[in-house]
């Protein structure tokens, strides 16, 4: 197990997670899989009692539950990823609508796993998400056709002007600028900025596509920086 640094810069032997959800027949047996991988775990069971929690502690990862009392799961992750903006939120829902996957994902969650779940794929996205979050590159920053990405702060500034950006949004952009001028399948970037094990629908990149289209400023009918390249993917310009 890797260590996971704390906020005052000194390592920490054991990952820290912080589990959200409020049925006991789900959280008691999820947290003591968990523990059993290694990984330090603390329980909470109510959305505003989450929001606090997840605001002020040092977890490595949030796994979340999407219905909660006191807050609903969305509010919770938005929450904790104003005051955190850098640790991983793993949501549950029994609700695998895409639109409600599509919300939660654009409240900050980086990741989903839906109801009834097998134990074995939560642990997966859950060694993945904090993979991802512990390769993420330091320092390294990417200058292309008026667009500037940070990954070390992950922070990323069009023309001069910092961008909010979600998550994924901020993933997605660091990964097709880092590539300007390749064509990236949809393929790839599912498994690049989602999952190397996602399956399913690819609506939700089109949709975040769309948004970050709209936050740099591209005009969907001629975009300037970021092009669709039909049957195929998508592709940064270089300017």
């Amino acid at each position: 197990m890797a260590d996971a640094t704390s906020t005052d810069g000194t390592l920490r032997d054991v990952v820290s997670l912080l589990l959200v959800e409020d049925d006991a027949a789900i959280a008691e047996p999820l947290a003591q899989a968990l523990r059993r991988e290694g990984y330090e775990v603390e329980a909470v069971a109510d959305g505003a009692v989450a929001a606090r929690v997840g605001a002020e502690g040092e977890h490595d990862l949030v796994v979340l539950d999407l219905g909660l009392p006191g807050l609903d799961g969305i509010e919770v992750c938005r929450r904790i990823r104003a005051a955190r903006p850098h640790v991983p939120v793993l949501m549950l829902t029994a609700r695998t609508e895409e639109v409600d996957t599509i919300v939660g994902l654009d409240a900050g969650a980086d990741d989903y796993v839906a109801k009834p779940m097998r134990v074995g794929e939560l642990l997966a996205r859950v060694r993945a998400l904090l993979r991802r979050a512990a390769d993420t590159p330091a320092g390294e920053v990417i200058e292309v056709n008026g667009v500037r990405v940070d990954r070390a702060s992950r922070r990323a500034w069009v023309d001069g002007r910092e961008l909010e950006l979600g998550p994924k949004e901020f993933d997605l952009l660091a990964l097709l600028s880092a590539e300007a001028g390749r064509v990236l399948t949809r393929e790839d970037i599912m498994s690049a900025v989602w999952d190397e094990n996602w399956f399913g629908s690819t609506k939700t990149l089109d949709m975040h596509v769309s948004w970050l289209r709209r936050k740099l400023g591209d005009d969907a009918a001629d975009p300037r920086r970021l092009s669709t390249v039909r049957g195929v993917g998508f592709r940064f310009e270089r300017g």
